[in-house]
């Protein structure tokens, strides 16, 4: 499944809001530097589909706020 995410770094807190079936909002504490924000998103998105971190890839917009996921 291939999901189109929007990710707000910098957030007071942590939360992933559906927008509709296929684009979420995702809202990360860890600022966009070293990578630390797209792994703060992996564990968000892992923990609200209820899945491992392993089974969510960043397909597309590694450096971008605008990402393209696949949840395996």
């Amino acid at each position: 499944m291939k999901l189109f995410i929007a990710v707000k770094p910098k957030s007071k807190e942590e939360s992933v809001e559906k927008i509709d079936d296929k684009h979420f909002i995702a809202r990360v504490k860890a600022s966009a530097r070293d990578g630390k924000a797209n792994k703060a998103v992996i564990k968000a998105l892992a923990r609200y589909f209820e899945v491992t971190p392993a089974q969510v890839e960043i397909v597309s917009g590694h450096a971008s706020r605008r990402k393209i996921i696949a949840i395996h």
